[in-house]
């Protein structure tokens, strides 16, 4: 007999037919061992040994030493930690100080920890912990069942051999019965249904008509309105609060609160609803007593009994009319007059006898009085004369009395006198300059750039206001003569 060995994982050559998405290995896999099995990838992983390690919590190194040494914790003499980061309780005097009451070195673990151990949120549980819960709940169900009458002496823990099974069952039974018509009803009961009865979306398979919400229970969409759908909309979405419905409610909800309490003249609604009734009426009456009482004893401490009487005036007065009224879209009454709106400034006040307020009158970018068309606040009102005065004011501005021919006429300049003809052509003839030869020449005076620049100079100003003449003056004819005024 021949016996073949089985062929090494490296020695196996690269099948060819395996699909690309299985033989390529992710980037985050490859080592240095990742040439030898080209599937390693796709087999069965061994575990990590070190993925379930965990630290040792407070667990020491040893006894504790009887001496201080020297580099560690000054608070409780540790090596394996600085003051700083020492977690006992810190001393008046340290360890360091008094050399007592040194605690043992911590033990210092290096758990290296692989991506899924870093995210497991169970890791390092102990599952014996979980025990002191079930002893609590334990302790707890004997203390009910000792309220309740019974033995918690004579009767057996859960956790121990024995059937109790029956009793516990009847406890259940018992509840469940007292509390058919309360809020103490399982979950579950409440949510069956009978199974004869037709669901409520299929009454109706119009798309047009009232929706079904699962989430609720409910139809939701009002838009079926003559069918059976529409009769079980309005039992689930309308509640009823006229009539006796809203004390009913009330009632209901008395008897509910006290089954929860647990009073010594709990109700139950349906089965005797005159003594619900009796003690809800009672309970009313008493609270309501003991409320004026209150009320009253405060006043009588504090007064103010006067402030809480309302006035005639204050009195809403209710009135009944049987006037019919038709409101709008914006909710106003149709055919009343609109209403302007009230302002919170000040309106239409005059001051200073004027008969229009300012802001009335608007010409060239300003605001004025339309009254005299006067366009500075708080100025004294001029009536028609204040308007005839801005508007020759405005005509000698602009200058449009000079266009009109008469006045044109009325301010025509007077023709020229000899005296005044023979000063102007003296002051027009150019200048004269000599020259080489000892002759003169005339030469027109022009100006230079800085002097076109800088505008006229004083002395031209100076020289200007000498030489020039006037119509007016009565010297005038006098200039170039030297005849002495007899």
């Amino acid at each position: 007999m021949s016996s073949k060995k089985p062929a090494d994982v490296a020695s196996k050559e690269k099948n060819e037919y395996i699909p690309s998405f299985i033989s390529k290995k992710p980037f985050y896999l490859e080592g240095p061992d990742s040439q030898n099995d080209y599937l390693e990838h796709q087999r069965l992983q061994n575990a990590l040994p070190d993925q379930s390690k965990w630290y040792d919590r407070g667990k020491r190194l040893g006894p504790a030493a009887t001496k201080f040494r020297k580099g560690a914790c000054e608070n409780c003499g540790a090596m394996t930690h600085k003051t700083k980061e020492c977690l006992n309780r810190p001393r008046a005097k340290g360890a360091r100080w008094t050399g007592k009451n040194i605690q043992a070195d911590e033990v210092v673990q290096n758990v290296e920890l692989g991506w899924d151990a870093k995210r497991d949120r169970w890791n390092g549980y102990d599952a014996t912990e979980y025990r002191a819960v079930i002893e609590e709940y334990e302790e707890l169900e004997n203390l009910k069942k000792i309220s309740k009458g019974g033995d918690a002496n004579g009767q057996k823990l859960l956790t121990e051999d024995g059937d109790d099974g029956d009793a516990g069952e009847q406890e259940e039974a018992k509840y469940a019965e007292e509390s058919d018509m309360g809020r103490q009803q399982s979950t579950a009961t409440r949510n069956l249904r009978l199974r004869e009865d037709t669901a409520k979306y299929l009454l109706n398979l119009d798309l047009d008509s009232a929706k079904y919400d699962p989430k609720t229970r409910s139809m939701v969409d009002m838009g079926a309105q003559a069918d059976q759908a529409a009769a079980l909309v309005a039992e689930d979405n309308f509640m009823r609060a006229s009539g006796d419905a809203a004390e009913f409610e009330r009632a209901q909800k008395y008897a509910w609160e006290s089954q929860e309490r647990g009073d010594k003249n709990k109700t139950h609604l349906q089965a005797n609803p005159t003594s619900g009734e009796y003690y809800r009426r009672k309970e009313k009456r008493e609270s309501e007593a003991k409320r004026e009482s209150h009320r009253k004893q405060l006043l009588e401490k504090y007064g103010g009994e006067q402030y809480l009487q309302l006035g005639s005036t204050e009195k809403p007065a209710i009135t009944e009319s049987e006037r019919y009224i038709e409101y709008d879209e914006t909710g106003a009454v149709k055919g009343a007059p609109k209403v302007e709106a009230m302002s919170k400034y000040t309106e239409d006040v005059l001051i200073n006898n004027h008969t229009s307020v300012w802001g009335s009158w608007w010409k060239n970018f300003q605001w004025g009085y339309a009254c005299c068309h006067s366009t500075i606040k708080n100025s004294y009102c001029t009536g028609e004369e204040g308007k005839s005065a801005f508007e020759e004011a405005n005509h000698i501005r602009t200058g449009t009395e000079l266009e009109a021919p008469e006045v044109r006429q009325a301010i025509e300049m007077p023709p020229p006198t000899k005296e005044a003809a023979a000063t102007d052509e003296a002051t027009r003839k150019p200048q004269l300059q000599p020259k080489s030869d000892g002759t003169m020449e005339n030469v027109a005076k022009k100006r230079t750039l800085t002097e076109m620049k800088g505008g006229v100079s004083e002395e031209e100003l100076e020289t200007y206001k000498r030489s020039r003449a006037v119509a007016d003056d009565p010297m005038a004819k006098y200039l170039g003569k030297d005849e002495l005024v007899s």
